[in-house]
């Protein structure tokens, strides 16, 4: 059985109703890649790493991880902390704006728990997924101690898969998201960037921009989501240009690269070629923005599979 860790950060994810309503649900980059990857590919085992609290929202996040059958061993309880939270705002044309509550989230301590024993068992793995934010949410102080414990991983001879999802507002300075950012991408065999995320911070605005700034990095595997329209793939020093379909029913974008991450890598580890691999994928993230809030019904995401 093919198995896959994703590491970073669930929160508690509120949505405006009307006036007077909230809709409770939970989310993050890394957890919504990993259950759409589940759904789709109920055969690749799926852990999440993360810390969350012990009060009564955490003791729920858990439980909506095992629902969605998502290996939960990997989550670990902090005594003191809590889990994250943030509002979701999302506007007539379906892109949305948050504020967050997560100076105190219990994800940003997850790099105390993995120790010898832990990395031995996430060792065993095929794929270490890690994102932008999951570093921006890491402790400063930690962030040393994570790169020595994913190098002890890429010994080992685990893939590690990052997506540069960079949010300003997360990161002390652009100058540090850029040495952390770069850092990720020496380490990483596969990464799955937006142009935008480096339009922001490098100043790349096309998807040959996006591939030579990579170049040096010596990536196995470079997929880059360029907007609506087409995904661009660099493998093997094969460049291909997928197009896609852009979807005109737009409900909401919340999570839309997430889903689209999940399901390439569930697609990549069960054999796969690149470009079927981009089509369900991107078939996944269209389903997904036809729906409000980050994790869509199973019923409509059952559309995938079909």
């Amino acid at each position: 059985m093919k198995k896959i860790h994703f590491l970073g950060e669930c929160m508690v994810e509120l949505r405006a109703g009307d006036a007077s309503t909230m809709h409770q649900s939970f989310a993050g980059d890394v957890y919504n890649s990993a259950v759409y990857l589940k759904r789709v590919f109920p055969e690749v085992a799926t852990s999440i790493v993360t810390a969350v609290g012990q009060d009564n929202l955490s003791d729920k996040m858990v439980a909506t991880f095992e629902q969605e059958s998502i290996d939960t061993r990997y989550v670990f309880r902090h005594e003191s902390k809590v889990a994250g939270l943030y509002l979701v705002e999302t506007d007539e044309t379906g892109e949305r704006s948050f504020t967050y509550w997560r100076s105190d989230a219990a994800a940003r301590k997850v790099v105390d728990f993995l120790n010898s024993d832990v990395l031995a068992e996430l060792a065993t793995g095929d794929m270490f997924f890690f994102s932008g934010i999951s570093l921006a949410v890491i402790e400063e102080d930690a962030r040393s101690l994570f790169w020595e414990k994913l190098e002890l991983l890429k010994n080992a001879g685990i893939k590690l898969v990052f997506d540069p999802n960079y949010r300003a507002r997360l990161w002390r300075s652009e100058e540090q998201a850029k040495e952390q950012f770069e850092r990720a991408l020496h380490v990483s065999d596969i990464a799955l960037p937006g142009v935008e995320d480096l339009t922001e911070l490098y100043g790349v605005d096309s998807a040959q921009g996006v591939i030579d700034f990579c170049r040096p990095f010596g990536l196995q595997e470079l997929v880059i989501k360029n907007g609506p329209g087409s995904v661009v793939t660099f493998e093997s020093e094969t460049l291909l240009t997928h197009k896609i379909t852009p979807v005109t029913n737009v409900v909401d974008t919340t999570s839309a690269g997430d889903a689209f991450n999940g399901v390439y890598l569930g697609a990549r580890l069960t054999g796969q070629a690149v470009s079927g691999s981009v089509q369900l994928a991107a078939k996944a993230a269209g389903i997904v923005i036809q729906h409000p809030g980050a994790i869509c019904p199973v019923a409509a995401f059952d559309a995938v599979k079909s």
